[in-house]
């Protein structure tokens, strides 16, 4: 089972940086992620392949028609914030507020109900589980933001399972796609999504793919924008997480694409017998 989705925020969405904080500052910088959208489509659509889209509620606001475009292609919507706000620094009034907005944008564009999220940063952690409560009460059915490994902005590296599992907290249930992961000198590395996916060699990439019976993986429009501008204010070690492998990123999804068959979340959804998935209990 192999599930390939998309992010869709613009260049300058970086988490916890000074100059990108909030959308008071995202008027400041150039917007990308209407073309750079576009441009997935159109490769998704040379290759026949459907995709899960997590998009950002201020995005999809900002860029009337933006989502529709995409449900019209064929592909399913997800939600990803409307501020794209780490959780863990939210209150759980303020993140139920987020989730609020979100839903709303997209649920009044497209006319129907979006039941899947993720979290900027895959910021669920143990420290704020909460959010699974709130998701529940927004009626998220099926969630995404669980990295089971170490992350700057989130991660839960005690988490027991490497392959969709249903999340039961205060007695909300709640269906899991984690990341996946592999190890490597006895650490949780992940290998299939965004700057992870840039890094790593795409031999390495196909080594694991060959030997995993799950992958989930995750792309940003700006993953494939070579002519981005450069965030100058970054800190040289977040600037090479940022910009490195970005001349050889799409290339290396077409390799991958055309090697290994991939589906959407809501069709691996319906492939899982949920009766018998195993209950991460939190």
């Amino acid at each position: 089972m192999r599930i390939l989705t998309f992010d869709i925020e613009d260049w300058y969405h970086f988490l916890e940086h000074k100059s990108t904080r909030n959308e008071n500052q995202w008027k400041n910088f150039e917007p990308r992620v209407r073309q750079n959208t576009a441009n997935i489509l159109e490769f998704l659509e040379k290759h026949q392949q459907k995709a899960t889209f997590f998009v950002i509620g201020w995005i999809a606001k900002k860029n009337p028609g933006l989502v529709q475009e995409i449900a019209d292609a064929g592909h399913e919507i997800g939600l990803h914030s409307y501020g794209h706000e780490l959780i863990w620094q939210q209150t759980p009034d303020e993140f139920r507020q987020d989730l609020l907005r979100n839903t709303g944008v997209l649920e009044d564009q497209l006319g129907y109900k979006v039941d899947k999220y993720r979290a900027p940063g895959f910021s669920v952690m143990r420290k704020n589980l909460w959010a699974f409560d709130v998701m529940a009460e927004a009626g998220i059915t099926t969630d995404a933001s669980i990295f089971p490994a170490s992350r700057a902005h989130g991660g839960m590296p005690s988490f027991p399972y490497n392959f969709p599992c249903i999340v039961q907290h205060n007695g909300i249930t709640i269906k899991e796609f984690p990341v996946n992961y592999t190890k490597i000198a006895g650490l949780r590395t992940v290998l299939t999504g965004g700057g992870y996916f840039r890094f790593w060699p795409y031999k390495i990439i196909k080594k694991y793919t060959d030997s995993s019976p799950y992958t989930m993986s995750y792309f940003h429009p700006r993953d494939f924008d070579t002519s981005q501008p450069l965030l100058r204010d970054l800190g040289p070690y977040r600037r090479f997480r940022a910009y490195y492998g970005l001349t050889s990123s799409q290339q290396k999804l077409e390799r991958w694409i055309n090697e290994y068959s991939f589906i959407t979340m809501q069709a691996a959804d319906q492939l899982i017998n949920w009766k018998s998935a195993p209950i991460v209990k939190l």
